[in-house]
């Protein structure tokens, strides 16, 4: 892999000890799979924030970095809201740990703003064509499938390496040549809102890794965009899709996929709730303003009876206050920097009801609980019905 002059006073460790390891990190990668050159990139989205995913390693490995990201940086979901995290039943060694590593991340100059949905929240990191260094895997695909931007899914040490370089190994899906579809999918059927996360449930598991192009009857609204990438990459490892008439043609011979409201049924009776749900999360990924402007709406005049969580980004739940009012009025909590898949407040419970294909992918092995799914609707019923 070719470097610049710069880049080679960084790698052999002139600039300095940290800017010497993510150099390190970066050839690496881009040596692993074919990169010719670094990048320079927009902006960058870091996952491994969860002390409960990154645990003491993660940390010290954080906390020895040192100097400043030389792009704009944000964070994944924490294992807990960084302000409420006693109301999430969060133990106090676990919160001691996870404010040590937002402040580890925070000294280096990355926003602490944990959400995976940074295009809700900063819409400038991301315009159509920019290169990315993004990590959580629905924020790549949104980027990569509604915005037009250019990211490979990013781990988080390649992620911070990158924020601190200000570039990325040029290969995957910064290459016009991998962006090409390689399923054609045709979905025959008229679709609700809560449809896209279970047909991106069933279209991942069936292309993995592949880039699928969408037939539907309809354009589908951004919501529904997000809902359907996110679940795609939880159930499979999908990082670009296309959904309109302006898609790159699919080659000869690529596979199609035929999908009918039969098939989405099927699917939602399998993983339907059967009335022993003792939790309900809404918000994977975030909830945007329209997604709590619904649930608000919902919940007018209802009480909760058994947990009910809704996860949204803290800019989004100091956007809307008075939603976040709406909504806490009915004993809901609006949750925010973190969500249920990567919280240890999981943990306490059996079954969890969620409207995500995304969490209904995830639950099940980073929660070590059961999953069921339903529509916003019906998530507000099984939390607010009683016995």
């Amino acid at each position: 892999m070719h470097l610049s002059r710069e880049e080679e006073r960084a790698y052999q460790g002139e600039l300095g000890e940290s800017l010497r390891k993510a150099m390190e990190i970066l050839v690496a990668l881009g040596e692993i799979y074919g990169a010719d050159q670094l990048i320079p990139i927009r902006s960058v989205q870091v996952a491994g924030v969860s002390f409960k995913t990154i645990g003491e390693a993660g940390l010290e490995w954080i906390s020895d970095l040192r100097g400043k990201v030389a792009v704009p940086a944000v964070l994944n979901p924490a294992g807990m809201d960084l302000a409420r995290w006693r109301e999430m039943k969060i133990g106090e060694n676990f919160a001691k740990k996870q404010l040590k590593v937002v402040e580890a991340y925070r000294r280096l100059g990355v926003s602490p703003d944990c959400t995976c949905t940074p295009y809700q929240i900063r819409p400038e990191l991301a315009r159509r064509d920019d290169h990315l260094a993004w990590s959580e895997s629905s924020a790549v695909s949104f980027a990569n499938s509604v915005i037009g931007a250019r990211t490979n899914r990013e781990g988080g040490p390649s992620a911070l390496a990158a924020a601190l370089v200000g570039k990325t190994p040029r290969y995957g899906y910064h290459l016009e040549e991998n962006r090409i579809p390689t399923h054609k999918i045709a979905v025959d059927a008229d679709l609700e809102p809560s449809d896209y996360g279970i047909l991106g449930f069933i279209v991942g598991r069936e292309v993995g890794e592949g880039v699928p192009r969408f037939r539907f009857r309809r354009r589908p609204e951004v919501d529904e965009l997000k809902a359907l990438g996110a679940a795609m990459a939880a159930s499979g490892s999908v990082a670009l899709y296309y959904f309109d008439e302006d898609a790159p043609d699919a080659p000869k011979g690529a596979e199609e996929i035929a999908l009918t409201a039969e098939d989405l049924r099927a699917v939602r009776e399998e993983n339907a709730p059967d009335g022993d749900v003792d939790i309900v999360a809404v918000g994977c990924p975030h909830s945007s303003p329209n997604e709590l402007e619904e649930l608000a709406r919902l919940l007018e005049g209802k009480r909760v009876e058994r947990e009910l969580w809704i996860c949204t980004a803290r800019r989004i739940a100091e956007r809307c206050p008075r939603l976040v009012e709406k909504i806490e009025r009915s004993g809901a909590r609006v949750f925010c920097d973190t969500c249920m898949v990567v919280s240890p407040a999981s943990d306490r419970y059996n079954k969890m009801m969620v409207n995500s294909g995304k969490a209904l992918a995830y639950v099940p092995g980073l929660c070590k609980m059961r999953a069921a799914y339903g529509s916003a609707a019906e998530c507000v019923e099984a939390a607010t019905r009683r016995g």
